[in-house]
């Protein structure tokens, strides 16, 4: 086995019928590769939608746990792997034939430890002019961080591992397991204090330690940006809960609170904003939100200090 696709999912049943669908029409053996879902608690026909796969996918695995949290998916999912590279694909992507196929050629090169390529847009509806003018003015190296899209051409480059987003994350299992794996991330947002930094504490250690990410076009998919996604409103709610993250991320670095305004221009400099969009608002609540959250729960602040998620990733552990 070469390479195991993770893909957790919870209550999306009807988008993945599409990633499953794109994993059966790759040019990669299927001897070579296995998928492991794991099930976020769903209450729809999730399960359902695995199985009438099963004689489509040669090794595909269904793993069920309750317990909210990405990072829960994700790990389950590393712990249940028999390859040494791991493919994480969102459940709402659709692959290119050549995605696997590419990951594997790509991690040839014994100092590649982590691949992605582009996240193309799959468009629900057609999107309102501002999100359009924000994806198109990129030239070519577009980025829309808010909806996970990018697009850094035809040529495979090396890149920063920042330019690697969780929708289309290959990386080695040893240097997963080096930066203590994921932290917690895609919370439901009754939960939303739970939020940490997801795969960014990942691509951060590959960072420091100057290991060597590769953009691969080959590697690509197409991430669908549904009709939720492309209003005013979701791009404010994604601005809240970045926040979050990054108040997670400064707490565990010991950074004060009065470094809000640092935190925001780093926002404004990532997520490129539109008109009309209070995504500065929105920021500045969800920053504050959580740092109260903080101060108020002694147990919130542990779930933040903890050094790794992987075993045990429960909130009421």
């Amino acid at each position: 086995m070469q390479l195991s696709v993770i893909i957790p999912t919870r209550n999306r049943a009807d988008a993945l019928i599409g990633a499953l669908q794109s994993l059966t029409q790759q040019t990669f053996s299927q001897d070579l590769f296995e998928v492991i879902v794991v099930d976020n608690g769903s209450t729809d026909n999730t399960k359902e939608v695995v199985s009438s796969f099963n004689a489509q996918i040669k090794n595909l695995i269904y793993i069920y746990d309750p317990t909210p949290g990405l990072h829960i998916g994700r790990h389950r999912g590393l712990l249940a792997s028999r390859a040494n590279i791991l493919v994480y694909g969102d459940d709402d992507i659709k692959a290119f034939p050549t995605w696997l196929e590419a990951i594997n050629d790509t991690f040839l090169d014994q100092e590649v430890v982590l691949v992605g390529g582009k996240n193309l847009p799959d468009f629900e509806v057609t999107p309102p002019d501002w999100i359009e003018e924000q994806w198109l003015k990129g030239g070519n190296k577009k980025v829309l961080g808010t909806l996970s899209l990018l697009d850094f051409g035809d040529e495979q480059i090396e890149i920063s591992p920042l330019y690697v987003f969780g929708c289309n994350f290959s990386i080695r299992k040893n240097v997963l397991l080096e930066a203590g794996g994921f932290h917690p991330d895609g919370m439901p947002q009754e939960l939303i204090k739970y939020r940490g930094d997801g795969e960014t504490t990942v691509s951060q250690y590959v960072r420091r330690k100057g290991y060597k990410t590769v953009f691969n076009p080959k590697a690509s998919v197409f991430h669908l940006a549904s009709k939720n996604r492309l209003t005013q409103e979701y791009f404010s709610q994604r601005a809240f809960n970045q926040a979050i993250s990054d108040s997670y991320t400064a707490i565990r670095e010991n950074k004060p609170i009065h470094l809000l305004k640092k935190q925001l221009k780093l926002f404004i400099k990532k997520y490129i904003l539109c008109k009309g969009v209070e995504t500065e608002t929105a920021y500045i609540k969800g920053y504050v939100f959580h740092q109260k959250e903080v101060k108020a729960d002694k147990c919130l602040l542990s779930w933040i200090k903890r050094d790794s998620y992987i075993e045990n990733g429960d909130i009421n552990a």
